[in-house]
């Protein structure tokens, strides 16, 4: 079983508010991100962004005029949430709520347009957990509405766990890093750094939401062979050689070698 205990512990001391924004890695992830709900969400919408940690999705989609629940299992990060929605009285933001995703009993059924799952993938270990977690999303879910659910590919999470190796030789042994490679589960052997780790391959992903009658519409990674670049991306003076290699970036994101190998990936499907 998960260890939510775990989970909630690591993100309250790890700063999930600035995650995406402190460095070019996650500028890159969230540009990415943000094309794609452009591209792929209805006009208007009600939208859960479950697992959504502080809002860094629900905020500017409130702005755009989305109806937005943000929920998350930490209630560290859905106070930090809560403090944002009242100091800029956003009003778009209905409400935040401290939910686990394997349990979305709070909700009615098909209440909602879309729901960004947005983390909870990244740390399931068990596939009846998963499970449970998709069951729900269906439920709550309007007919034909949309999932966007990013995950850590098998390749790149277990592949980063030797890397974690070295820079934190206290959280990686033999057997874990074994188990990560055999089952792409991590289970952290030190109270700190990032738990639960769990990383599936694009086709289980895909498999995991259409035995839950969901229908693939995209799988993309969501920094393409601009992976571990991304400063150097950014730091382009010719605008020029900048645009063409943000497009080529853009272009080959959805290769099935790409997807596994360039950190975090996101499933995009419709329930049928």
């Amino acid at each position: 079983m998960t260890n939510f205990d775990k989970i909630k512990k690591y993100y309250k001391e790890f700063d999930e508010d600035k995650r995406l924004i402190k460095d070019n890695s996650g500028r890159l992830e969230y540009e990415m991100t943000m094309e794609y709900l452009k591209e792929f969400l209805p006009n208007t919408a009600t939208v859960l962004d479950l697992g959504g940690a502080t809002g860094i999705y629900t905020f500017p989609l409130a702005k755009d005029g989305y109806k937005m629940y943000l929920a998350d299992l930490s209630s560290d990060l859905i106070s930090q949430a809560k403090k944002k929605v009242n100091d800029i009285n956003e009003k778009n933001i209905i409400s935040c709520d401290i939910v686990n995703a394997i349990d979305l009993s709070i909700y009615n059924n098909e209440k909602f347009d879309v729901v960004l799952l947005f983390g909870p993938l990244y740390h399931l270990l068990e596939e009846k957990e998963r499970i449970k977690c998709i069951k729900e999303v269906n439920r709550v879910l309007k007919k034909n509405g949309l999932v966007f659910a990013s995950f850590i590919p098998y390749l790149s999470g277990s592949i980063a766990i030797i890397d974690r190796y070295f820079r934190h030789p206290e959280q990686v042994n033999v057997e874990n890093l074994n188990e990560v490679f055999e089952t792409g589960k991590f289970n952290n052997i030190d109270i700190n750094g990032f738990q639960e780790g769990y990383y599936p391959t694009s086709e289980q992903v895909e498999q995991l939401f259409k035995q839950e009658n969901f229908e693939k519409l995209l799988i993309s990674s969501l920094r393409g062979c601009g992976y571990e670049k991304e400063d150097k991306i950014y730091d382009i003076q010719d605008e020029k050689m900048y645009a063409e290699i943000i497009k080529l970036i853009k272009k080959t994101a959805r290769i099935k070698e790409i997807i596994e190998t360039c950190g975090h990936a996101i499933y995009i499907g419709k329930k049928t």
